[in-house]
């Protein structure tokens, strides 16, 4: 299953990567002036590079698990949203004033290949495409369901969720001299808001996209923490035990700042138990879909096992 599930992801990422380019063409869309040549250059930099699209292949296997008739072009618009957005943060975090990272996916981050002004408009062009492609009609027919979808992501990504998450890691690398480190479960908040939400929003929005009734949301944004949370700690263990070249980024990050984490609070043996246990509840939320949800369990074990 791991090499079908990876081609699986390989495939999907191709398709997603040719839709994100399509959206970032030349020509302005209705009701756009102009896109500036430099500006756009730099946020095709940032999205057309590659990586697994974790995010929007979760939206689109949640979906296509509850309706089997949806396709890849369908589901792109949401698909592409979520990617925009996490790019977006990414961009953002490589920041001087943020991460200060160089690299990202191999190659140089946006404001090392271009500038701080330009990656900060490129983050900013690409969070609003978000919410572009989101309430557009392509998305969904039900203006009722594109709502929703705004609000699902608009919440993931913002005071509540990924950047609050990333204030609170700031704070955490005691950036603002005024608190103590945070224990275990300020790290859970912490990883659930940086991390998680983003994952979560992934599976509940592909469950509103498959016709999801509220139980099914409810299952599918369980499956989502778990998910977020199992993300997290294989990132913290490659930041201890991969090198730069197999990550394609700088490692090693979290001790050099002075940041929390659960591996330094538990161990490493601790951790690789609690992904073990993350896997298991994953694959049991899946029970009531059988075989047709192997994709999805897959993914809970790559998520969990990941190498970079």
């Amino acid at each position: 299953m791991t090499a079908a599930f990876e081609a699986a992801l390989a495939d999907f990422a191709r398709a997603l990567e040719a839709g994100l380019a399509a959206r970032l063409g030349a020509a302005p869309r209705p009701g756009e002036i102009a896109r500036p040549a430099r500006l756009l250059a730099a946020m095709r930099h940032a999205v057309l590079a590659g990586g697994k699209r974790l995010r929007p292949f979760l939206l689109a296997e949640v979906a296509r698990l509850l309706d089997p008739g949806l396709t890849v072009d369908a589901l792109m618009p949401a698909a592409a949203a979520i990617e925009c957005l996490h790019c977006y943060s990414l961009v953002h975090d490589d920041l001087p004033a943020m991460d200060d990272d160089a690299l990202r996916r191999g190659r140089p981050t946006v404001h090392v290949a271009y500038d701080e002004a330009t990656a900060i408009l490129a983050g900013d062009g690409l969070l609003t495409l978000a919410f572009d492609l989101l309430a557009d009609p392509a998305c969904h027919a039900d203006p009722a369901v594109r709502a929703a979808l705004v609000l699902d992501l608009a919440r993931a990504g913002g005071l509540g969720g990924m950047v609050g998450g990333q204030m609170l890691d700031l704070a955490a690398e005691g950036r603002f001299g005024d608190g103590a480190a945070p224990g275990e479960a300020g790290i859970r908040e912490l990883q659930a808001m940086k991390t998680g939400a983003l994952i979560r929003a992934a599976t509940v929005m592909g469950a509103r996209l498959g016709g999801a009734g509220e139980d099914e949301l409810r299952r599918f944004g369980r499956f989502g923490d778990i998910l977020g949370l199992a993300f997290q700690l294989a990132d913290d263990l490659l930041d201890v035990t991969a090198t730069e070249g197999e990550m394609g980024k700088a490692v090693a990050k979290d001790a050099a700042h002075g940041k929390g984490t659960l591996i330094a609070l538990l161990g490493i043996d601790a951790v690789r138990a609690e992904l073990d246990r993350l896997v298991a509840e994953a694959t049991e939320l899946l029970a009531p879909w059988g075989r047709r949800s192997e994709t999805l369990a897959a993914a809970a074990r790559f998520v969990a096992e990941r190498r970079r």
